[in-house]
């Protein structure tokens, strides 16, 4: 899937001073944060999880503006990609509480998640800070679910509803909409439109990518972006139908190779939340623009779809499936 996003990058990059480097340097952080995730999260389930959500708290209380150099914004300003970032950790650290078989260690660790959610609220960003609490909720309750499917359902229906939600605002037929431009801005929903026109005139290969900025009369009005604040909307305006097809497929097969995880049930559904509250972040703001985010976005998923070693382990010397340690067997 990765590989056929990176190709149709090239080919509607084809014949015009188009530049699909972003694009394919976003895949390529995936595909590595991806591979170091299976690896890590089959050597260490617990540490490897733990230590990368510790990592991203430390990194945004000592360098706030590390990933985007600008200032705080709320309630969705440019510095969201630090506010992306805690979302993952919040899920990381989640998995690796579900993961722990020390109620004080798994304990620490949802404290660790709940953090994340001040932090973020403390950083200005609301809809980090929603997403925060959505995931620690979202694991709490996966304890009582037998089956992922139906959980993993529900958490896509929320990604289409923010997806759809942005189109609709950007083309004024979803009621309400002068109160939610209010609460995006103005500025922020022109360039949803000004997207939305350009896929509208571009359907099929777009303007190619990384040329927002450049057609985009509205952008060029602003002179202070060159995103369309929306990655799906961007998607289309910069790559056509195709593009932001692939770009839905790529997160639908995120949430089938989690169905078919051999982890637990509560592990899978954290991660797909906190994949999920990524995906609606990414709705209504450019954070899959930095490649640290991407690749966070990548080893979370690694993790959660990891086979442990230690249940291979324990498969090989009595026979046993490793159901013991929270595997699933998946219907």
């Amino acid at each position: 899937m990765l590989v056929c996003c990176a190709v149709w990058a090239l080919v509607s990059a084809a014949g015009r001073a188009a530049r699909p480097e972003g694009v394919l340097l976003a895949l390529l952080a995936v595909a590595a944060g991806y591979a170091a995730g299976r690896i890590a999260g089959a050597i260490l389930p617990v540490a490897a999880p733990a230590f990368a959500a510790t990592v991203v708290a430390v990194v945004v209380v000592a360098v706030p503006k590390g990933l985007s150099g600008e200032p705080i914004a709320p309630p969705l300003g440019y510095s969201n990609a630090n506010a992306a970032l805690l979302t993952l950790a919040a899920g990381a650290a989640c998995c690796a509480a579900w993961a722990a078989r020390s109620g004080p260690l798994r304990l620490a660790l949802r404290l660790l998640a709940a953090a994340t959610a001040g932090m973020a609220l403390a950083m200005g960003s609301v809809a980090a800070g929603a997403a925060c609490l959505g995931v620690l909720l979202c694991s709490l309750a996966a304890a009582r679910m037998d089956r992922r499917l139906l959980g993993l359902a529900g958490l896509a229906l929320c990604a289409v509803l923010a997806v759809g939600g942005s189109v609709l605002v950007a083309s004024d037929t979803l009621p309400g909409t002068a109160s939610l431009t209010t609460q995006l801005t103005q500025r922020r929903v022109d360039l949803w439109r000004s997207a939305l026109d350009l896929a509208e005139t571009h359907p099929l290969r777009g303007i190619g990518p990384d040329r927002f900025g450049e057609v985009s009369e509205v952008a060029l009005a602003d002179g202070d972006t060159d995103k369309a604040h929306s990655a799906a909307l961007q998607e289309a305006a910069e790559q056509g139908v195709p593009g932001v097809t692939l770009l839905g497929c790529a997160y639908l097969w995120m949430l089938y190779a989690l169905w078919r995880s051999c982890r637990s049930t509560p592990v899978v559904l954290t991660a797909a939340a906190a994949l999920t509250g990524l995906a609606v972040q990414a709705s209504v703001d450019y954070v899959l623009s930095y490649a640290a985010v991407t690749a966070g976005a990548g080893l979370l998923a690694g993790m959660a779809t990891a086979r442990p070693l230690a249940d291979e382990h324990a498969h090989d010397g009595d026979g046993h499936d490793g159901s013991e340690h929270g595997a699933v067997t998946v219907p």
